[in-house]
């Protein structure tokens, strides 16, 4: 995209020419039905998403996901194991839960998530999700955050069930905030798109199943082919596209 600049309501900050605000739609564990419904409704409009991705499910859909990089969609790394805190009931018996682990095993998870990611679609990582939006290993007086790690081996990494915009002239890159949106009818995003733009900042959304069906942790499908048609008209001002490379630009221009 163009570098000129445009005349937005953060006058800290300028886009593109053109651009009033950003949207990145983004899924977490590489389900099925992302590469399988999400990814054809994001060719048809010219959209590109951000995948959090687990190398243990990609592989079941191994070629599908090549594709799916190899035509402009971001694969990111969500970790080996998806370790959550001991306190939900699917996390409470395994050895890799938040409470019981420490820096270097979550280290350990990152690199060699990576290095799956790499081999199985051609591509290294630059975004990160937290699993459960949880940011801290260990417990009590042995409890260490896991951002530093995350801005060590990615350019992003992002949050979940967070409430507002991530504002693109001062926002920590390891910690951009994810808008939940599964379940949400166009009518319930909308105001929040407009209000990105309104604002010139950036809205991150972030769900997981993607369907017609009215079912739980699943984005439908109209909403986001209102979503995309509504994005890729130029009168509205919004650029989408995924973290990767709009946080590629929000990087650039925070240095600069």
């Amino acid at each position: 995209m163009s570098p000129a600049v445009s005349p937005v309501a953060n006058p800290a900050f300028a886009w593109p020419s053109g651009v009033r605000g950003a949207l990145s739609l983004t899924f977490d564990d590489s389900r099925p039905s992302q590469v399988e419904q999400g990814v054809p409704l994001f060719d048809r409009f010219g959209v590109h998403a951000t995948f959090y991705v687990m190398p243990a499910v990609v592989k079941q859909q191994h070629e599908a996901w090549r594709r799916a990089v190899a035509t402009g969609h971001e694969a990111a790394g969500h970790t080996l194991s998806h370790p959550c805190t001991c306190n939900f009931g699917f996390s409470s018996s395994r050895p890799q839960s938040l409470e019981n682990m420490t820096l270097e095993m979550m280290e350990a998870e990152l690199i060699e998530s990576n290095r799956q990611i790499e081999e199985l679609v051609g591509v290294r990582p630059v975004s990160f999700a937290y699993p459960c939006g949880q940011k801290f290993v260990g417990r009590g007086k042995q409890l260490h955050s896991y951002v530093p790690l995350i801005a060590r081996h990615y350019l992003t990494g992002r949050g979940w069930r967070d409430e507002y915009f991530n504002a693109p002239d001062r926002c920590d890159l390891a910690q951009l905030a994810g808008v939940e949106f599964d379940g949400l009818d166009f009518e319930h995003v909308r105001p929040q798109i407009d209000q990105a733009a309104k604002t010139g900042n950036w809205l991150v959304l972030a769900g997981h199943d993607i369907g017609a069906e009215d079912r739980a942790q699943t984005t439908k499908t109209s909403t986001l082919e209102a979503i995309c048609a509504y994005c890729r008209d130029p009168a509205n001002g919004i650029w989408i596209d995924t973290v990767g490379t709009i946080g590629a630009f929000v990087h650039q221009t925070q240095r600069t």
